[in-house]
């Protein structure tokens, strides 16, 4: 269930396509102007952005996005009502992936985000010193030796190497790595945590007293 945040501000639109995306299976997470959309960035896989906002141009919201290391490589859909080749190609020379012109089947763009998501997430290779995470192909390798992980410790290791040094907590660890239907307790996110130090040596995920969790490649 991959989650999307919808920044749109035409709340009738913003609440057909969100119940649309939902009934295609994805998580959304809607947002009705830029300030808010910013403020959620870190709950979302993929990003459907309007083009006209109320508080800034969708352009300059990407090119924001675009200049930040944590959000550059997000995969991000822009939705507008120009038609015109001028303005899908500024939009995709502006750091979209994708460029959707109203109006559309809410089947399309749940096509069109399978699409970007599968091509965000089959080409990463996360290297931090000698440890590899490779989602594509679903493996982790630990100075050169193959690491065996369960589906959830694999995708567990692979969330938190992403941001390496930033704090996670258990509830938002369940929430992502889960999905927001998971029915477990908090005590789930220490038990894979436990394991996964146990398979890798009791390096590269850290406690934080009081706080939760974080990727270090430190010794």
């Amino acid at each position: 269930m991959a989650r999307v945040l919808l920044v749109e501000d035409e709340p009738s639109l913003r609440f057909a396509l969100a119940h649309g995306l939902r009934q295609a299976g994805f998580s959304v997470l809607d947002a009705a102007d830029a300030r808010e959309g910013w403020a959620r960035l870190d709950e979302a896989e993929v990003v459907v952005l309007d083009r006209m906002l109320p508080d800034e141009d969708g352009l300059n919201f990407l090119a924001r996005l675009r200049r930040t290391p944590r959000y550059e490589r997000m995969p991000v859909l822009m939705l507008t009502a120009r038609a015109s080749e001028r303005d899908r190609v500024e939009g995709l020379l502006g750091g979209a992936d994708d460029y959707l012109t109203k109006p559309f089947s809410t089947a399309e763009l749940a096509a069109r985000l399978v699409a970007l998501l599968r091509r965000s997430r089959g080409a990463e290779v996360l290297r931090r010193g000698e440890l590899v995470v490779d989602t594509e192909r679903g493996r982790v390798t630990l100075g050169g030796r193959e690491v065996g992980l369960t589906r959830r410790e694999f995708d567990l290791l692979a969330f938190l190497a992403r941001d390496p040094g930033r704090v996670y907590d258990r509830e938002t660890l369940l929430e992502r790595v889960w999905g927001p239907d998971f029915l477990g307790t908090l005590r789930t996110v220490d038990q894979h945590v436990a394991q996964l130090r146990e398979k890798l040596g009791g390096r590269w995920i850290e406690t934080v007293r009081g706080k939760g969790y974080r990727f270090t490649e430190a010794p």
